[in-house]
């Protein structure tokens, strides 16, 4: 068995080099496979990688030594995102292999969807892996719906260009993009087909189990503007799982911490999806994407507050962390060490942390403004010492969003989720926000400047790649550009 699944997954990696429409593949010869299970072990595939480097730099969640920037303002795509440039043309600019991963990741998923249920062996092996498939081909075209198309607003939705849907493993599909709203009733219904299935507990390690499946539900329903249907998601989701680690009482992050990469009962509890992972925040590329800017700094309270405290610093850029930041700009640094083998900082899979803030907003948009708070304070009791449940009020909605908006902030640092949260909010102007980043003077012959990102910038759409744009004419930027 195991060397049939090897076999199968030389033949689906070694075909994802070249491809005649969005995605780099070429069919090298068919693999006949007749087990259940050995498509139901394709679904798993740990460390799926999302690439941060086309969007990570357009929020103002994080800050770039300005020796890094200066002089790159037109031709890479941190000096565009960083300097919010909307005079560079990102269309011919080589970009990461977020999209590429993605519907790489996609057709992986379809293979087993096209094929598991005609195949040899268990019949709820069938339905787990068609399940499993479905769950995770959804979440695939919500990260590139909400990476490479407008955020879904109810009111154009159904006119705005969206992204192609893939639902079948055909190689010679040069698929039309579909709109915003149809990506959206494709995710949800795959979710909603997966559901019935899943495993509250999976058998093996690292399948998705049915928590997950209502966290992403709730996700997705939260985007989708449904805040009925996305809390009783969320509520089902922390019926199954609702734990929280108490940073509290975690002294220091060591070599001992019991929340090293999740495996097992030594794994992070929080981690609802434990395959997933944003790279990028190690060696040469923590200049980028392992600082929180000076804004995101100040929000914490340094000292109490262990979401800090476990894993930043902020030395003015002393020391060793003078090649990260520049001195005298209040920014932060992730302490690699303290995390890296250590403990499961999840920065793109669902944690029980997201599902409860994802509760608590929808709670507050429907005018539980109590509720929200009592929510929100689950979590912050668990991450500041001397936490206070009488610090956490609000008098109205719009109070209750603020403070809501800042815990998310706090909590869900990198990954997508402020990039996303900017685009997403931006739609709605009582919560929509003008990003700023300042550079002081601080290199000898250069100006101070401040650059500003608008809250309807065609910079918070990135273009698809040129190379998929070349193999699929009908995928059309969704951008002016």
């Amino acid at each position: 068995m195991k060397k049939i699944i090897y076999i199968i997954m030389f033949a689906v990696v070694a075909s994802f080099t070249a491809c005649d429409n969005y995605i780099d593949i070429t069919p090298k010869g068919a693999v006949t496979v007749d087990s259940a299970y050995t498509y139901y072990e394709l679904v798993l595939m740990p460390n799926r990688t999302y690439w941060p480097t086309c969007y990570a730099l357009l929020t103002d969640e994080q800050y770039c030594k300005e020796s890094k920037i200066m002089g790159n303002e037109n031709t890479t795509l941190d000096g565009i995102n960083y300097t919010f440039n909307e005079n560079a043309d990102r269309t011919q600019l080589a970009q990461n292999n977020l999209y590429e991963n993605a519907y790489k990741y996609i057709l992986r998923y379809n293979i087993v969807i096209d094929n598991i249920m005609n195949s040899v062996g268990d019949e709820r092996i069938k339905q787990l892996g068609m399940a499993e498939a479905r769950l995770l081909r959804a979440w695939e075209h919500f990260v590139v719906v909400n990476t490479y198309a407008k955020a879904y607003n109810p009111a154009t939705a159904a006119n705005d260009g969206g992204i192609a849907i893939m639902d079948k493993y055909d190689l010679e599909a040069t698929p039309s993009k579909s709109s915003v709203e149809e990506v959206y009733t494709f995710i949800k219904n795959d979710i909603d087909a997966a559901l019935p299935y899943l495993q509250e507990t999976p058998d093996i390690a690292g399948h998705p189990s049915l928590a997950y499946g209502y966290g992403l539900k709730a996700l997705v329903c939260l985007f989708h503007h449904d805040w009925k249907e996305a809390e009783e998601a969320a509520d089902e989701s922390l019926r199954l799982n609702g734990e929280l680690v108490d940073y509290t009482t975690i002294s220091k992050v060591t070599s001992n911490t019991n929340y090293r990469y999740t495996g097992g009962k030594s794994g992070n509890p929080e981690v609802l999806d434990p395959t997933t992972s944003s790279v990028g925040f190690t060696g040469t590329l923590m200049y980028n994407y392992g600082q929180i800017s000076k804004e995101l700094t100040d929000l914490f309270d340094q000292k109490n507050d262990q979401r800090y405290a476990l894993f930043f610093q902020n030395n003015n850029g002393a020391g060793a962390y003078a090649y990260y930041f520049d001195a005298g700009v209040g920014a932060s640094c992730w302490l690699s060490g303290a995390t890296l083998n250590r403990f499961y900082y999840s920065t793109v899979g669902l944690r029980t942390a997201e599902v409860y803030l994802i509760k608590a907003e929808c709670q507050a948009r429907q005018g539980d403004i109590n509720g929200a708070m009592s929510t929100v304070s689950k979590i912050r009791e668990k991450r500041i010492k001397g936490f206070d449940v009488t610090t956490v009020s609000a008098s109205n909605t719009k109070e209750a969003m603020e403070q809501i908006i800042t815990e998310r902030r706090k909590e869900l640092l990198f990954g997508f989720h402020r990039f996303w949260d900017l685009k997403r909010l931006n739609t709605e102007p009582e919560y929509a926000k003008t990003v700023t980043h300042v550079y002081p003077q601080l290199t000898e012959g250069m100006q101070p400047q401040t650059y500003t990102l608008r809250p309807d910038s065609r910079l918070y759409i990135i273009p698809f790649p040129r190379s998929a744009r070349e193999r699929n004419p009908n995928l059309t930027l969704n951008t002016d550009e």
